[in-house]
C-alpha cells in the first residue's frame, strides 16, 4: 500500500463531484480556528470543494485555494461562481506547494495531510507549508486519527477507507491514520511551531505557525 500523488489525484477526479455534493459546510473546528483572525493572503490546501476557501474569503483580502484534483478544483471553481466570492486556485501536490516563501498570513490544511503517501511526504508538507507562511502567519492542521471510535488502534497505521459512489461502485482512497502522539512528532520534526494541539471529533489538530527561526 505505497500510493502515489498520481494515485491520490485518480483516486478524487473520479469521485469529485459526487464528493463535493457531500460537503457542503464548513467544519465547526476551522470556524472558531477563523473567529477573530485576518490577514492579507489566505491559503486553504488541500480545498477540495471550496467549502473552506469560501470561509476564508471572510477573514483574507486574497485567498488561494490549492488541491491536487483538477476535478475538485473545478468544483471550488463552479461553487465560487455560483456564491459570487473570489478564488484563485492551483492545482498541486500538497508537499511541493508553488507559492512564494513568506506570504501566506492565514491557512487551513485540513483532511488532507492524512492522504499522502509516506512519512518523508507528509513532514515535506508541513514545511512547506512552514515556508509560505508569513513571520506572523498562522493555520490550522488536521488529520485523522486513532482516537475516532471507527478505529481500535493505538498506534497508527496505514489503510484504505472506500468511497460509495451512486450506483454502488467503492473507490478506496489512501488513509494514514495517526495516532495523536505520531501527530506532535511530525509536527516537532517539521520547521512548524505547534501553539495548540488538540483532539476533536476523531480528528487532530494544531495550530501552528512558522517557520522557525
Amino acid at each position: 500500500m505505497n500510493p502515489t500523488s498520481h494515485d491520490v489525484r485518480a483516486t478524487y477526479d473520479r469521485i469529485a463531484d459526487h464528493f463535493a455534493k457531500t460537503r457542503e459546510y464548513a467544519w465547526p473546528e476551522v470556524e472558531s480556528f477563523l473567529d477573530g483572525r485576518a490577514g492579507t493572503t489566505a491559503l486553504d490546501l488541500g480545498c477540495a470543494n471550496g467549502r473552506h476557501a469560501e470561509l476564508l474569503t471572510g477573514h483574507a483580502s486574497r485567498v488561494i485555494g490549492a488541491d491536487v484534483s483538477a476535478d475538485l478544483l473545478v468544483e471550488a471553481r463552479e461553487r465560487a461562481t455560483e456564491r459570487g466570492f473570489d478564488l484563485e486556485l492551483v492545482q498541486c501536490d500538497a508537499a511541493r506547494i508553488p507559492l512564494d516563501d513568506d506570504t501566506i498570513d492565514l491557512a487551513v490544511y485540513v483532511a488532507t495531510l492524512h492522504h499522502l503517501p509516506n512519512r518523508e511526504a507528509r513532514v515535506g508538507s508541513l514545511d512547506e507549508l512552514a515556508r509560505v507562511l508569513s513571520p506572523d502567519g498562522t493555520a490550522l492542521v488536521s488529520a485523522w486519527s486513532t482516537a475516532h471510535d471507527k478505529f481500535d488502534r493505538e498506534e497508527g497505521f496505514d489503510t484504505t477507507v472506500d468511497w460509495t459512489l451512486p450506483g454502488g461502485e467503492t473507490v478506496p482512497r489512501f488513509y494514514h491514520i495517526y495516532s495523536p502522539d505520531e501527530f506532535r512528532e511530525d509536527l516537532d520534526e517539521s520547521a512548524l511551531v505547534s501553539d495548540d494541539v488538540s483532539i476533536s471529533s476523531g480528528n487532530c489538530y494544531a495550530v501552528v505557525r512558522g517557520p522557525k527561526q
